[in-house]
């Protein structure tokens, strides 16, 4: 049985992705400790909260340095929402923070946006890239998927990197990935059975 790890570093949506994955038929083990992340085949990194605390509190409990030991073995790591951002090189979300840096690119404050947060469901679209990757297995271009987020990455100039794209006032990075590291903004634990098929995905990866 695949053993997928949920990294717990005290703050973050972990019931409703662990019982995403529970419905699949899959159970999740809690990573509350940076020395656990070597024994998963799988790590999600969720997300709720403010970019700069919580990427705090994930160097002061040395995840940081185990996530970039993890990505280093070749084995795929999710980061949902938040932990999609914390993925990037920097946010601007309160201050500038430094990220985690798997990803090139920056978290920036929406510009245009007609209301913020942006919550509820909206249209994501496949680039050439997203369209034949393995992580989107079965999803159709243009299927809705369910957000709450007040920033998003900005990572146009590394168009390789984006597997779908949303608009909202923006447009910006829906689902992201490089190699063995993938994030996606919406949730797919709140998006049905689009979100549900992503995670299944993940998980045969």
């Amino acid at each position: 049985m695949i053993k997928i790890g949920l990294i717990d570093y005290g703050a973050g949506n972990l019931g409703s992705v662990r019982n995403a994955f529970g419905f699949l038929g899959y159970e999740v083990c809690l990573a509350q400790s940076a020395d656990s992340l070597s024994s998963f085949d799988k790590l999600v990194l969720p997300g709720v909260g403010a970019f700069g605390d919580v990427m705090q509190i994930i160097k002061d409990k040395g995840f940081d340095e185990a996530m970039r030991d993890y990505a280093k073995s070749g084995r795929y790591l999710l980061g949902i929402c938040l932990g999609m951002q914390l993925l990037f090189e920097k946010s601007y979300e309160f201050g500038e923070h430094n990220g985690l840096g798997f990803l090139r690119g920056e978290v920036v404050p929406f510009a245009h946006a007609p209301k913020i947060p942006h919550i509820g469901w909206n249209q994501c679209f496949f680039t050439p890239n997203g369209a034949q990757h393995k992580l989107l297995a079965q999803l159709k271009n243009g299927e809705y998927l369910y957000f709450v987020h007040s920033f998003h990455a900005n990572v146009a100039q590394y168009s390789d990197e984006l597997l779908m794209c949303c608009e909202y006032g923006d447009r910006f990075p829906a689902i992201v990935g490089k190699d063995n590291i993938l994030g996606i903004q919406p949730h797919p634990e709140k998006s049905h059975k689009a979100g549900l098929q992503i995670l299944q995905n993940f998980i045969q990866l």
